[in-house]
C-alpha cells in the first residue's frame, strides 16, 4: 500500500551536488582483516565514475583539509587528540582512550587519517551553510560511535559531529540529524544530549541484539531531541519503512532544521555480516529518495550526506553508496541499470570477488505501508514504532497515534 500524499516521494531534479572526495582517505585503514576495509569506499567512488554520475554538469568534486585541532576541539577532548596523535606516531596503543582495541587498532598516520575524514565532513557543512552547494557529501565519513574522549565502533573521530558542531558555532539554531546506519548513532547522540537546537534521530537494530548496546526509545534527551527507533532482528525493506515513516518525517516537519544532516550505513543489509536487518539495495535506495525530499520540504534544500557503516565490501556498499550520490545529484539510477564491465573488473582485481552485474537487488519499486494506514498491535515493529513514539512525540506537540 502506497504512502499518503503528504509523505515526501520524490525531490526537484538538477540539485548542485559537492562531493568531498581524495584518495588519501583510503588511509583511514585498520589494516588486513579488519571488518572497515577501504576498498569499500574506493569501490564507490570507481563506481559513481563509471556511471557517469561524478560527471554530471551539477556535480562539483572538492578538495578540503584535513581539521584541526580547534575544529575537533568542538567535540573530542583535549587529552584524547593528544592520545590519537601519539598512538598513530608510535603505533603503541592507547588502552584507556579505546586506542589499540581489536575494534579500533592503532595504526601509523592514524591522526591525521582521522582528521581528514572530518575536515571532509566540515567542508561539506561549509559549503552548504553559505549557500556554495544545495547538498554536500562526503562517502568517506559517518563515523558516528567516536565519543569525547574515546574511539569506539571503529571511529576514531566523529566526523558527523564535528561537522553540527561547526554549523552551531557558525549561527545555525536546528540542526536535524537522521542516522539510518543499523548500529546505533551513540556518539552523535552523546554529543547533543543535552543541546534542544540538534534532533538526533537514529533507526537502527535494537541494543538488545547489537553493539554499542544503546539506543532505546527511553533515551529522548532534551526536549524529546533524541530519538531512537530500536528494530527487531529481521526487520526487511517494508517493515523497516514503515517505521521510518511513523517517526522522521512528522518530526522533521514539527522540527524545521535548518540544515538536515545524515549518516547513512549500508550495514542494515541482509547480506551484512556484522548485523541482523535484512534490508535490499532497493530498500535503502528508497530511503535516500525519501530523505532527499524531505530535505527539500523541511530544510529549504540544505542537505549533508555522509556514507557510515557497512562490511558487505564488494556486493553491497559500492551499489549502495553510488544510488545515494545518483539521489543526492537529483538523477537516480535506474534499479536495473547494469554494472559496468570496467567496474567489475576493477573489482575482481582489487578483491577477488565477482561483483554484482545489476545496481538491484531485483525490486524496483519498494512501497511504503505508511502509518497512517493504522497501527498493527501483532507487529514487533509496530510495538518498537509505538514505544518511540510515545516517548518522544508528546514533547513536541504530536499524538503519538495520529501526528496531530
Amino acid at each position: 500500500m502506497s504512502s499518503p500524499a503528504s509523505s515526501p516521494t520524490s525531490a526537484p531534479a538538477n540539485c548542485g551536488l559537492e562531493v568531498f572526495w581524495d584518495e588519501r582517505l583510503i588511509s583511514y585503514d585498520f589494516g588486513s582483516g579488519h571488518p572497515l576495509n577501504p576498498v569499500r569506499v574506493e569501490l564507490t567512488m570507481a563506481l559513481a565514475r563509471e556511471l557517469g554520475v561524478l560527471d554530471r554538469p551539477n556535480v562539483r568534486m572538492s578538495e578540503f583539509d584535513a581539521a584541526d585541532d580547534k575544529l575537533l576541539r568542538l567535540v573530542h577532548e583535549e587529552p584524547y587528540i593528544a592520545a590519537v596523535k601519539h598512538a598513530g606516531a608510535t603505533g603503541l596503543p592507547e588502552f584507556r582512550y579505546g586506542l589499540g582495541t581489536s575494534d579500533n587498532p592503532v595504526f601509523i598516520g592514524m591522526h591525521d587519517a582521522s582528521a581528514l575524514v572530518a575536515g571532509a565532513t566540515v567542508a561539506a557543512a561549509e559549503a552548504v551553510w553559505t549557500g556554495r552547494s544545495e547538498h554536500a557529501l562526503n562517502i568517506s565519513g559517518g563515523l558516528h560511535h567516536a565519543l569525547a574522549g574515546s574511539a569506539s565502533g571503529f571511529c576514531v573521530y566523529n566526523d558527523p559531529a564535528v561537522a553540527i558542531a561547526w554549523l552551531l558555532e557558525n549561527g545555525a539554531e536546528r540542526v536535524a540529524y537522521v542516522d539510518i546506519d543499523v548500529h546505533h548513532g551513540d556518539g552523535v547522540q552523546a554529543a547533543f544530549y543535552d543541546d534542544p537546537r540538534v534532533l538526533t534521530i537514529s533507526i537502527h537494530e535494537t541494543p538488545r541484539t547489537l553493539f554499542p548496546g544503546t539506543g532505546f526509545p527511553n533515551e529522548t534527551g532534551a526536549e524529546g531531541t533524541s530519538v531512537n527507533v530500536a528494530l527487531p532482528p529481521g526487520t526487511g525493506d517494508r517493515p523497516w519503512l514503515r517505521a521510518f515513516d511513523a517517526i522522521v518525517p512528522p518530526l522533521l516537519r514539527r522540527f524545521r532544521p535548518q540544515v538536515l544532516v545524515t549518516q547513512h550505513g549500508a550495514d542494515g543489509h541482509a547480506l551484512d555480516p556484522l548485523a541482523h536487518l535484512t534490508l535490499s539495495v532497493d530498500g535503502q535506495r528508497t530511503a535516500y529518495g525519501l530523505l532527499h525530499a524531505l530535505a527539500h520540504e523541511t530544510a529549504g534544500g540544505r542537505w549533508i550526506a555522509t556514507g557510515g557503516g557497512g562490511y558487505e565490501l564488494v556486493q553491497v556498499v559500492p551499489r549502495v553508496w553510488t544510488h545515494l550520490l545518483a539521489e543526492a545529484a537529483g538523477g537516480p539510477i535506474p534499479p536495473r541499470t547494469p554494472t559496468p564491465e570496467e567496474w567489475r573488473e576493477f573489482a575482481r582485481l582489487r578483491t577477488e570477488q565477482i561483483a554484482p552485474r545489476r545496481m538491484t537487488d531485483g525490486t524496483d519499486v519498494v512501497e511504503v505501508n505508511a502509518w497512517a494506514n493504522g497501527f498493527d498491535p501483532a507487529s514487533p515493529v509496530d510495538q518498537a514504532v509505538l514505544a518511540t513514539r510515545r516517548a518522544v512525540f508528546p514533547e513536541h506537540g504530536l499524538d503519538p497515534m495520529t501526528d496531530e
